[in-house]
This record gives structure tokens, sequence and C-alpha cells, in this order.
């Protein structure tokens, strides 16, 4: 059971530890899915623009038969009917078809499995002539790099890279991680807002999107929705934005002026509804098997998987074009208790690729792992020396997670 005291701080009773503060809005009792190894503590993605170390985030919800969200949408796609998903967007690509040869689609994407399998589908199958759009990485990694260049050589696609100020995308990055613990914000909130812009510059009014969040737990009732919502693309309200935990007219204090914030910032939803744009999601007309994905990229693209397992986990080949990639899994782990490999086996178990118990054993052995490979490169990226990373990095621990022992930091609750 969880309570609240006069400061307006939840905490929860435990027997041998007494009061234990409970961060981040999470619910105060742990619980694991009965299908896959998810928790109850997987926080959704922020739609707010007003985010802050304490703010309330969405979690995954379990069902009476302790089921999570994400098994639940999972499971339902073996009821759709794919046939008729394909004929809607048939029609979809037949009203937004270009007549005269110009791009008729936007597809973002950094070179990845699924971008690389949304492009190459969109474009051999159904006839489109697709502009792809990267907003780049903090730090590419050389497969991260190849891949991204394959993607446009062996894919035959015309690319629009952008890549942000550096100087910029590094404070925000450092505001982020000392500010929310979380060093991938500035780069999700450009890969965010960034392609609807181009979009509208381009005069392309269609972009599709992978799979819908409610495939990971933390999308809702939207997987009944092609249509991507607004609220994920846009701002159309007078609220305060904040960037790395800062308000943005207080960014001019870290030298970072609002002209050079404009990659960062939404369009109005009235922008976009002026210009026609709709935004979909690929994965709710054709069958989103991120695996299956994997094999059609090194088929069509040459795509490559790590030459080693990555760090956190026991797979090779996702989200691996990025040097901070692992630090966002990481610090997700020391926020939620879900590290990298949590992530990954469950997903893998909802597609039926591995079964409960050696996913159990997978997140026993490889979730939290430390993403040494490249924290030289991140320390520097982000001018912190390695005793104030694990400083801050530590004080982000929600006491009803963790507890420390003579031999470090240990988790209170496992999966089992």
């Amino acid at each position: 059971m969880s309570n609240e005291r006069e400061d307006g701080k939840r905490y929860v009773i435990d027997p041998n530890d007494g009061n234990l503060e409970i961060k981040y809005g999470l619910p105060g009792e742990v619980k694991f899915c009965r299908a896959c190894v998810l928790s109850n503590q997987r926080a959704a993605p922020s739609e707010s623009m007003q985010d802050t170390a304490e703010s309330q985030k969405k979690t995954v919800k379990f069902d009476d038969d302790e089921l999570c969200d994400a098994c639940r949408v999972v499971a339902t796609k073996k009821e759709i009917d794919w046939e008729k998903r394909e004929r809607e967007l048939i029609d979809l690509l037949e009203r937004k078809r270009s007549r005269n040869g110009a791009y008729d689609c936007l597809v973002p994407g950094s070179g990845g499995k699924d971008s690389i399998y949304a492009a190459h589908m969109l474009k051999t199958k159904y006839g489109m002539n697709p502009l792809t759009v990267t907003f780049a990485p903090h730090m590419y990694t050389d497969v991260g790099w190849r891949n991204f260049q394959n993607w446009i050589h062996f894919g035959g696609f015309d690319n629009y890279l952008f890549t942000a100020n550096g100087q910029v995308q590094r404070t925000l990055t450092r505001l982020s991680f000392t500010n929310l613990l979380h060093p991938f914000q500035p780069f999700t909130i450009g890969q965010r807002y960034f392609p609807i812009k181009l979009a509208k510059k381009m005069g392309i009014s269609l972009i599709f999107y992978g799979e819908n969040a409610a495939e990971y737990g933390t999308g809702g009732d939207e997987e009944t929705q092609s249509q991507v919502p607004a609220r994920y693309l846009t701002h159309d309200s007078d609220d305060e934005i904040f960037l790395g935990g800062v308000a943005t007219k207080q960014l001019s204090e870290h030298g970072i002026s609002k002209q050079m914030l404009d990659p960062y910032l939404p369009m109005q939803l009235s922008e976009v509804q002026q210009a026609e744009i709709e935004s979909h999601y690929l994965g709710y007309f054709l069958r989103w098997t991120p695996q299956e994905n994997y094999y059609y990229a090194v088929e069509h693209t040459k795509f490559e998987a790590n030459s080693e397992r990555t760090e956190g986990t026991f797979s090779k080949y996702n989200s691996i074009d990025d040097r901070v990639d692992g630090f966002h899994y990481w610090t997700g782990f020391l926020k939620f208790g879900i590290g990298r490999c949590t992530h990954e086996a469950s997903q893998e178990v909802r597609h039926g690729h591995i079964d409960r118990e050696e996913a159990v054993a997978l997140v026993h052995r490889y979730d939290g792992e430390f993403p040494q490979r490249y924290f030289p490169d991140f320390l520097e990226y982000l001018g912190m020396e390695e005793d104030e990373f694990h400083s801050i990095a530590d004080s982000f621990r929600s006491p009803h997670l963790w507890k420390r022992t003579i031999d470090g930091w240990q988790l209170r609750h496992r999966v089992s």
C-alpha cells in the first residue's frame, strides 16, 4: 500500500526498511506480467513538453489475468483481418499517390531494420516514391553509419539527413542527463518533430511511422487507430515548453537562443491541419514483427548486426546506430528497474520466439549491464567526469525499487 506524506511525496511501507519514497508517479507495488517479463514500472514516453524530474508518468497496465497491455495488444494481432487492413492501406496510398513523380510519402528513420522495412515495402510492393528523413544521432557507431549508407545505396532511396547544431545538442543532452536522467530526450524530441516540418516544407502530406507504442504497453487504446495522435507530433497550448528539464525561455542562461531551438520545437496543430498532413503507423496495416523486419533488411539492403552482443541484452541488431543508445536503456533501468534485456526479451516472448522461462534467465543474466564500450566517448560528449556521472545517476534511483548493500545497488524486486 502506498501513502502520501505532508510534503506531497508518495511512499510505500517496507517491513524491513520503513517508509520508501516512490518517484516518478510509479505504482508502489511492483508486479510482473504473467506472460512476458515486463513490470508495471514501465513508463510511457512523455507526450508533455513540461518534463521535470518528478513528472507523472503513464505506466503499463495489467488486466485481471495479470497480462500487461503489450501482451494483450500483440495477442490481438492474431485476430486481425490483415487482408482487409492491406486494402485500407492501398486505398490510402491511392489517395495520396503522386501523379507527376514527386515524393508522395515521408519515412522517418535511421536506416535500422524497421525504417528499412517500411521504406522498402512502400517503394517496391506498393509503388510509392518515399523520401526518407533522418535526425542524426548524437554519435554514430561504425555499424550504424554503414547501415545508414546501405539503406540509401542498396535500398535506393533519397534521404534528407539533418544534423542538429552539435553544441546545442550536447548542452541539451547534458541538461537532460543531469535534470531528468534521460540523455536521449533531445534526440527523441528532434526525431519526433523534425520530420513533420520537413513534410510541410517539401509539400508531402503523408508520413509513415513503424509500429504503435501500444505494442510496448504504453499506447493506451490506440492499437485500433492507424493515425498517429496529433498530440504526439504537435503542440497547441500556451503551456511553457521544457527541454532538458529547463523552460525554453531560461535556456539562454546556457547559451542557447530561441532560434537555435527550432529543430526541437513542435509545430502548431493548426499548421499541420492546414497542410493536410496525415501521419500513420505502417504497423497498423501490415503485420509488424521486429525479428522478421531484421531478416528483411539483411536481404534487401545488406543490413549488418553488431559483431558482438549488445551490452545490456542478448541481441545484436536492435538500436545499434548511436553510441548513446546503451545509456538510454541503462538510465531507464535505474529509474524504473527495467533494462534493455527486459524490453527485448518481452518482445521476443510476445512474438513467440522464446518462452518466458528463457526470458527470465536472460533478464537475470544481462539486464542492467553497464554500457562500458562507449563510456569514455559519452563522458567526453557530456564534458563530465566519471564520479559526477555516477553520482547523478544514483540520485535518480527510486527507493521503492532499489536498496544499497555492501555489494552495491540491488533491486528489491526481480522477475521470477
